[in-house]
């Protein structure tokens, strides 16, 4: 099953691909686009191996902390589920009345069906095209999911190139593979 209303951007670090989606956002919000949309932000502390830190609404403009001072016991991740499920919570209702859904990250949580996954659910169930990213090795599930999701280079013009797909009805071009999806 294509899925051309549905694009993950690849070939860019993390901080690279949420600060191109904030641009991309407040770029399609002046033309008057609806967009509901949570990106991540870095928490800034240093000498960590996990970055995560918050995820902004960026309709409400609300910063969900994400980041565990610890990790709980029999783990390293930092990551707090009560935040992303915040987020998460906080979006859900945005998505029936948006253009346009934009998740930070399909990443560990969403494999197992925790995190925005519902926000991805609920996107999906109601037509709305979907941007996001997805880490390299949660790629399987990513698959599972999406099978026929376009994949965009971390560009600008990328990202536009593929919105005005969606907004046409045209079918998605895959960037990377240089195909194009859906009909």
């Amino acid at each position: 099953m294509a899925d051309s209303g549905i694009a993950t951007v690849a070939g860019a670090d993390s901080a690279t691909v949420q600060a191109l989606f904030a641009a991309a956002i407040a770029r399609w919000r002046r033309d008057g686009v609806r967009v509901a949309a949570v990106v991540a932000e870095a928490h800034g502390l240093p000498d960590r191996t996990c970055a995560a830190g918050f995820l902004r609404d960026l309709t409400s403009g609300v910063a969900y902390p994400i980041h565990l001072e610890s990790p709980p016991p029999g783990t390293s991740c930092h990551l707090d589920v009560r935040g992303i499920d915040a987020a998460c919570a906080a979006i859900l209702p945005l998505i029936g009345t948006s253009d346009l859904v934009v998740l930070s990250k399909f990443g560990k949580l969403e494999t197992t069906g925790g995190g925005l996954f519902a926000a991805f659910e609920a996107a999906r169930a109601a037509g709305r095209p979907i941007l996001t990213t997805v880490s390299p090795k949660h790629h399987a599930a990513w698959q599972a999911f999406a099978p026929g999701a376009a994949v965009l280079p971390a560009d600008m013009d990328a990202l536009r190139q593929w919105w005005r797909a969606q907004r046409s009805g045209a079918p998605a071009v895959d960037m990377a593979a240089n195909t194009v999806s859906g009909a």
